[in-house]
């Protein structure tokens, strides 16, 4: 087996038309030899089916036990003039006799291959097939030095062999069969896609797709370092099941694909985390390397995607792949979203044919041994910690693909005029990175975009007293520790200095160029539900950049992650401020019991907490804001441009006419505007209170309404609150109801028909839910005509 040091150990060259696995056993991995390897195999199949019969004959001679009367045990009819060692399937152009004795038992050729007078030429081209894979493995029996791989070959040369005496199909034998893990590595990043980028616009989802596709190829066309190469470059792993999958892998999606008579699968669809883990790094390293050197071939329109996004990419899904919270690899990642009702879509999945590989670099290489957590810019493998910073977390708004089966809701606008506002809006990644932001722009737009061009990182680091020392995050400490020194004069240096050293406390660092220039120092506290802000800085030379900003949003990532909605600080009288822009106040929602005697008391402080929503992209919430307000303002030019028309002034009052139907007027219609109808809307308040109380009374009363009384329990629906993003029951209506929130028809419906959307939308409809939802709305809208509210 190649080398795993060589860069073409597992990646096939990426300027090539076309990747090619490589063959087993042909003692190299290049694309050139592979490509070589797996045309001559399928060359000589077809030069044998098309033999003639006799010829056939022949061949399957050599593999088939003789027939002849005595019980002779002859395995295989051997020729008197004997080819070269290993057999070549070259045609030969002398004829074929039957009656040529065997020179092992005597017996003719005729007598070794009569059980196959009868068989169809179907059947004989597949025993041929079976051959020319025995002949390959014999091959590679005698080539392979890797002790394990040879073994495996011999198992699958006997295997094949056993097959053509008995004229069956290949059966592998194994105490499992594929899948060998749930979920498999396609489902895995089919959800990492989910959980990370389902918030993204069409067209830079669909890039990230692209991404993920190139990636499971890859995988799919990966050649595995053999058990002896892995034992010698991490000694410590766990070496009997590493060659388990090793096995797996060589007998199911290797050799399978130059030996077609054994079924063959997909590396990523059988096998699960266990076996990525075990290839990751090596192949992020190998590629991202391979790039670098091959950058130049790249094609011009896919340089400037590949060059940007693919080492993000690898990094994003490293942290996930070896974080051991990750929820990406649960098999009820999807299901739950709506009480397992929601069947998981596809999203991804590997093409079935080899194709070129485009990806980039990272403009700065971090080395995994050196630093802790990193934003998604830049992320490494993590010696601290293995969870990311900042990185975009499940969806809680139903999936994308599922937008055209949601009953539609009064008022929403059409998706499709969604979409197609979305697309003439400006690609955020075209946008030309200039330093002259707007005078509208966010807060922490442009340390966004710098850390989108690696300028700057975010790493969560910390001291440890179980791990040997990390040269370059000590170094990072000690900056940490001169910046909070210099920007809090009024703390006490050795104060500072043994939080930020406490190996309980970590620190959310912002790098730039190489070295500190703020940071957040914490310490969290899960078993009471928040974290303990210590220490908030930036050096005075990088201030108003946006960067105590973009901090704070990545620490609200980082804690929605672990699963800590609060964070409480003492803030002095200068820190107030910033604390109240990033959402901080001084009505504390976590109970006190909960927190005295935890947190540091701090003199002439403000105490201040912060309650973080888990269904908030912190980092990108001013990208989808501002994404909001370009829709809306599209939406309304778009109106404009329909309603421009300009009407002539109305001529009738001067003619003495005193009033008019509203919808006789020029254009109204055409603003959006629609007639009422008979429906009164009830100027008087306390009628109106009246008129609505006695129809909610029958609503609560009929016997449908039982499922829509109070607010779903989340005991009873794991998951509803993150697929109805509006919940609304009869009992809040009621409380609504008495504070007189209802001040006109309109709201009351629109509250009532929420109600029945999201039963629709979250039970399916076969329900019990579902049918009461209909029957009840049926019923109410009867109530709302006869009290007059709307037409009949």
């Amino acid at each position: 087996m190649a080398d795993s040091a060589g860069i073409q150990q597992g990646s096939p060259a990426i300027g090539a038309a076309g990747l090619v696995p490589a063959a087993p056993g042909a003692g190299g991995t290049e694309g050139s030899g592979a490509a070589g390897g797996s045309a001559r195999i399928a060359v000589k199949k077809a030069q044998l089916r098309s033999s003639p019969r006799p010829k056939k004959l022949e061949k399957l001679g050599v593999y088939s036990s003789c027939k002849a009367e005595g019980a002779c045990k002859c395995n295989g009819w051997k020729s008197q003039n004997p080819p070269p060692t290993p057999p070549q399937t070259d045609q030969q152009s002398n004829a074929v006799n039957l009656q040529e004795p065997c020179r092992s038992c005597s017996h003719t050729l005729g007598d070794h291959v009569t059980h196959l007078e009868n068989v169809s030429e179907e059947e004989m081209n597949r025993l041929l097939g079976i051959v020319l894979d025995v002949e390959y493995l014999y091959t590679c029996v005698h080539k392979e030095e890797d002790a394990d791989t040879k073994q495996v070959y011999f198992s699958l040369f006997k295997l094949l062999r056993k097959s053509i005496l008995q004229m069956g199909k290949p059966m592998l034998e194994a105490q499992e069969s594929p899948p060998f893990e749930k979920p498999s590595i396609e489902q895995g990043v089919n959800n990492f896609v989910q959980y990370k980028f389902s918030h993204l616009p069409s067209k830079e989802r669909q890039t990230i797709m692209e991404l993920a596709k190139m990636f499971l190829n890859q995988i799919n066309y990966w050649q595995l370092e053999t058990p002896s190469q892995r034992r010698q470059r991490v000694p410590n792993d766990d070496a009997a099941g590493y060659k388990a999958n090793y096995t797996r892998w060589l007998c199911y999606c290797n050799v399978p694909q130059f030996c077609d008579s054994l079924p063959r699968y997909e590396t990523t669809q059988i096998f699960g985390r266990t076996l990525l883990r075990s290839v990751f790094t090596v192949m992020r390293k190998q590629l991202l390397e391979q790039a670098r050197q091959e950058k130049d071939k790249l094609p011009p329109e896919k340089r400037t995607l590949i060059l940007t996004h693919f080492p993000k990419f690898l990094s994003m899904l490293e942290e996930e792949v070896y974080s051991h919270s990750s929820p990406i690899w649960s098999q009820d990642f999807l299901a739950g979203a709506a009480g397992g009702q929601i069947p998981i879509h596809t999203v991804i999945s590997a093409p079935p044919v080899a194709r070129p590989l485009y990806y980039s670099t990272s403009p700065v290489s971090v080395d995994p041994s050196t630093c802790g957590s990193v934003s998604p810019a830049r992320k490494t493998a993590s010696v601290l910690e293995t969870n990311p910073v900042g990185e975009k977390r499940k969806p809680t708004e139903p999936l994308h693909h599922e937008e055209n089966k949601r009953p539609r809701v009064v008022g929403d606008i059409p998706m499709d005029l969604i979409n197609e506002v979305m697309a003439t809006i400006t690609d955020p990644a075209a946008i030309p990175e200039t330093s002259l932001l707007s005078a509208h722009s966010a807060r922490d737009e442009a340390a966004r975009l710098e850390e989108r061009r690696g300028v700057i990182e975010f790493h969560v680091i910390g001291n440890s007293l179980n791990q040997k020392p990390n040269k370059r995050i000590l170094m990072w400490l000690v900056g940490l520790q001169n910046v909070f020194s210099h920007q809090l004069p009024r703390m006490p240096k050795e104060y500072i200095t043994r939080l930020v050293f406490d190996p309980k406390h970590k620190t959310l660092s912002l790098i730039k160029d190489g070295r500190v220039i703020g940071g957040i120092c914490f310490r969290m506290f899960p078993s009471q539900g928040f974290t303990e802000i210590v220490f908030c800085a930036v050096t005075s030379n990088e201030q108003v950049k946006g960067y105590g900003t973009h901090l704070m949003n990545h620490l609200k990532e980082y804690h929605i992650k672990h699963e800590i909605l609060n964070f409480l600080t003492y803030a002095d009288e200068y820190a107030i401020g910033y604390f109240k822009k990033q959402g901080f106040s001084k009505d504390i929602k976590v109970p006190k019991a909960k927190y005295v005697g935890y947190i540091k008391d701090y003199e002439g402080a403000t105490l201040m907490g912060c309650e973080l929503n888990p269904s908030i992209p912190y980092t990108e919430f001013s990208v989808i804001i501002k994404k909001q307000k370009e829709i809306i303002k599209k939406l309304i030019e778009r109106k404009q441009a329909q309603i421009r028309k300009v009407y002539p002034g109305l001529s009738c009052f001067k003619d003495g006419v005193r009033q008019i139907p509203i919808e006789s007027i020029p254009g109204i219609r055409e603003t959006g505007w629609k007639p009422v109808g008979k429906g009164k809307e009830l100027k008087d308040p306390d009628q109106l209170y009246s008129t609505l109380k006695t129809i909610l009374q029958h609503v609560k009363s009929h016997q449908n309404a039982w499922p829509f009384m109070e607010p779903v329990k989340k005991t009873e629906a794991p998951g509803y609150y993150q697929v109805i993003r509006f919940p609304m029951d009869l009992k809040t209506m009621s409380e609504r109801l008495k504070s007189r929130y209802y001040t006109t028809r309109k709201l009351f419906m629109a509250d009532m028909q929420r109600i029945f959307t999201n039963c629709r939308e979250y039970n399916p409809p076969e329900s019990e839910y579902y049918k009461c939802a209909n029957l009840l709305e049926k019923f109410f809208y009867t109530k709302i005509k006869e009290a007059g509210l709307i037409e009949k």
